[in-house]
């Protein structure tokens, strides 16, 4: 009889749990700046395969039209992540005391980057601006800032920096002369410079200081960092899996072509090739990162270097 009970019991208890509804996903909300870029698309491209929901994770995407926007958002907590931060820039919010953590290296090197003028210009490489020419960035803070603060200090070039914003309205601004250098990342403007219509003249890697750096980031809003902490780890774990499968499924280059209404598949794939390989996206270690705190200083990012302890605090990469 007692055998009997415990089979009866073991059974209800088993329907009970058939039929109860399933945990609820926790949301989480990650401001992205220049979301359409491919080094940018784990979260979307790993939603819309079904690897955060696999994590018990939906993820809420929003673009931004660079690292200021997005650094904001993560600060304000109307974000808890924010992806595409310039790494200089994470340094900056936190040094002055902004709840800003840096969870994962999410690019290292700037051959990604590039700047272009228009085809008629008499602009043939960096070393041809001066003075009266403007060469632009996304917005403060972001890598391309960063980049652009380096070709004026390290390559000596004389051009004006100016924040134009996103992409499409940095390509419109080139194109009617309101800036002279612009810049981008594939697979934006691959169709223009095949047309003809602009030429590159700088890519980020000229910069020798940059070349193997990590230069930008996820960051992480530190309350979100301690209340939902088990959910954060989780959006790791799918981040990363998100990274290993955009590189090793052919799908994902076709389901991005989709997303960012682009018909010619073969050009994203020779643009994530030359621009965007996966060692790029190593979501591991800051490289490094003494020269980043290095040149932040030097470039005005940071009054003085991180101590050993702020450094601590800021990095809260988890180990794979």
């Amino acid at each position: 009889m007692r055998k009997l009970t415990l089979i009866t019991v073991a059974a209800a208890l088993a329907a009970m749990a058939a039929s109860a509804p399933a945990h609820a996903q926790d949301t989480l909300k990650i401001a992205i700046g220049q979301i359409n870029n491919w080094e940018n698309q784990a979260p979307t491209l790993g939603q819309d395969a079904g690897i955060f929901k696999k994590h018990n994770l939906v993820i809420e995407s929003v673009g931004t039209q660079g690292a200021g926007e997005t650094i904001q958002a993560v600060i304000s907590g109307s974000a808890d992540l924010g992806a595409g931060v310039g790494v200089a820039g994470a340094m900056r919010a936190f040094s002055k005391g902004a709840p800003v953590r840096l969870l994962l290296p999410a690019f290292t090197g700037t051959g990604d980057l590039y700047w272009y003028v228009k085809s008629d210009s008499p602009i043939k490489s960096l070393k041809d601006a001066t003075e009266a020419n403007t060469i632009a960035y996304s917005t403060n803070g972001s890598s391309s800032n960063n980049i652009v603060v380096s070709f004026t200090q390290e390559l000596g070039v004389k051009a004006k920096p100016t924040a134009t914003g996103g992409q499409p309205g940095t390509l419109t601004s080139v194109m009617s002369g309101q800036v002279d250098i612009g810049w981008a990342a594939p697979p934006f403007g691959l169709k223009e410079i095949k047309a003809g219509q602009i030429r590159i003249v700088a890519r980020g890697s000229d910069v020798p200081s940059l070349r193997n750096q990590t230069v930008r980031s996820i960051i992480v809003n530190a309350d979100a960092l301690k209340n939902k902490k088990d959910a954060i780890m989780r959006f790791v774990k799918a981040y990363r899996e998100s990274v290993d499968w955009m590189y090793s499924d052919p799908k994902a280059v076709t389901m991005y072509a989709a997303k960012i209404k682009v018909d010619n598949e073969e050009l994203l794939r020779d643009a994530i090739r030359d621009f965007q390989p996966k060692e790029t996206m190593q979501t591991d270690k800051m490289a490094d990162l003494d020269g980043a705190i290095r040149d932040a200083v030097k470039l005005k990012f940071l009054d003085a270097p991180l101590t050993k302890e702020q450094v601590t605090e800021f990095l809260q990469i988890p180990p794979r």
